[in-house]
């Protein structure tokens, strides 16, 4: 029989707050390195090919800080594996066992109904009988 597993505390997904302070720490990182490609691109003399790439820094920081920050850690990262589970085997055989089917089958609609609600005769069985 499968018996579940405790997690342990090193398995155990990242707080909330913890993953938040994470966020808004890279967030902040990278805003700052934004800011400074904006001060560097307007003091930086003489403008070269270096300005455009501070320039370019700038202007694609922002949406590289918000990808950073909205990428959280995956709570299933760290969640342990489950064993599958299985039917049990049939007796001699190498094979799961087959999931016993139940067919469920509407009987025809009797045409021959009164109006009072009381039934007609029995329909007949698609072998013959009557039911």
């Amino acid at each position: 029989m499968f018996r579940p597993k405790r997690p342990s505390a090193t398995s155990l997904p990242q707080s909330p707050r913890d993953d938040e302070s994470s966020r808004i720490r890279k967030y902040l990182v990278t805003m700052g390195i934004r800011v400074l490609c904006l001060v560097l691109m307007v003091v930086v003399q003489p403008y070269s090919w270096y300005t455009w790439l501070f320039g370019l820094g700038a202007a694609v920081l922002p949406y590289v800080a918000v990808v950073l920050a909205n990428v959280g850690k995956d709570a299933h990262e760290t969640q342990p594996e489950r064993p599958e589970l299985s039917l049990p085997a049939q007796p001699g055989s190498g094979t799961p066992a087959e999931p016993k089917v139940i067919r469920v089958a509407e009987a025809p609609r009797l045409t021959d109904q009164p109006h009072d609600g009381v039934a007609g005769p029995a329909p007949e069985h698609p072998d013959g009988d009557r039911t």
